[in-house]
């Protein structure tokens, strides 16, 4: 990803000559990058899904993950996908994108969104560091519990039949097996590369738009502007810690030294991991995404539960504290 950075570097502060110092340059530079990074990740996991489609049509993908041996083997390997996959909430909707695309049933492909960036490369990596293993596991394992358990919930509703109409069309398409055998490579690739600027076209736009307010965020208003209202340890200071975290739209990489400050000044660890969580899981950017591949009541459902579901990993790291610290 280092191309992309150093990319919108070259554009910001060099074509532009933007002082690297003003809040412009920062939303600039920010809006380049991830723009880049998301445009790339989209039309690579789309071609790679368009392959996925020729060679596994709808119903082998379905039936092959529907009939593991051991049951609930499938979402775990799903939320185990999500904590290894170094993504923020908008860089996993591509891969959201094309697991939907590709027919994969449902409630898997909601576990792994829950999952991405939830339990993400920060939780895994640096917690070790800055908060010690026992809660870096904790926090690893809830977090997959979670995803896991939402995942089987959004199955058993039928989440399916809330996707937009656009998206349920591309999970209705399926290739002609007879064909297949008549096509020649060059046709292959033509045709996979087609598809994938087919699935690009749909949500390019929401990419724009979604990216685009991150930007405004990020570069406009100074995270450490939130936290300063958060000191408290009192019954509302998770919920508005969680609440506070949506618009900030960042990687959990970029607010871990946030929380390591914050802990060390006393504020509770659930209130501070509830907002870390909050940062890179509901962003408003991923929102505008979502929203284009979801009925608002499916788009509800979702927010909801991992709302509640950062809420209650912030109250049991503030009531275990002492424990855990």
């Amino acid at each position: 990803m280092d191309i992309f950075q150093a990319l919108a570097y070259f554009v910001t502060y060099y074509l532009l000559a933007l002082n690297q110092n003003s809040y412009l340059a920062f939303s600039l530079n920010f809006f380049i990058e991830d723009t880049l990074k998301i445009f790339a990740l989209l039309i690579v996991v789309s071609f790679i899904m368009a392959v996925f489609r020729f060679y596994f049509p709808m119903e082998k993908t379905r039936d092959i993950l529907s009939k593991s041996k051991l049951w609930g083997l499938d979402y775990f390997l799903a939320a185990a996908l999500g904590v290894v996959t170094p993504f923020c909430s908008c860089s996993s909707i591509p891969l959201f994108y094309g697991f939907l695309a590709a027919g994969i049933p449902i409630g898997i492909i909601f576990t792994f969104l829950i999952s991405s960036p939830l339990v993400n490369e920060a939780s895994l990596f640096f917690f070790p560091v800055i908060l010690g293993w026992k809660i870096t596991l904790i926090y690893n394992l809830l977090g997959m519990a979670i995803a896991i358990i939402g995942g089987i919930i959004f199955q058993k509703i039928k989440a399916e039949k809330y996707l937009d109409d656009s998206v349920q069309k591309i999970r209705r398409q399926d290739f002609v097996v007879e064909a297949k055998a008549k096509l020649s490579l060059s046709q292959k690739l033509q045709m996979w590369f087609s598809q994938s600027i087919k699935m690009f076209q749909e949500v390019y736009v929401y990419i724009l738009l979604g990216v685009g307010l991150g930007a405004l965020v990020h570069g406009f208003i100074p995270q450490d502007f939130f936290l300063k209202y958060l000191s408290s340890n009192n019954f509302w200071a998770v919920p508005l810690a969680t609440i506070i975290g949506v618009p900030i739209y960042a990687s959990g990489l970029s607010v871990i030294p946030l929380i390591q400050v914050s802990i060390e000044k006393g504020m509770g660890l659930g209130t501070a991991l509830s907002f870390m969580t909050s940062v890179v899981t509901l962003s408003l950017p991923q929102a505008l995404m979502l929203k284009k591949m979801m009925q608002w009541k499916l788009f509800l459902w979702f927010y909801l539960f991992t709302t509640i579901a950062i809420i209650f990993m912030g109250y049991f790291f503030n009531f275990f504290q002492s424990f855990l610290l």
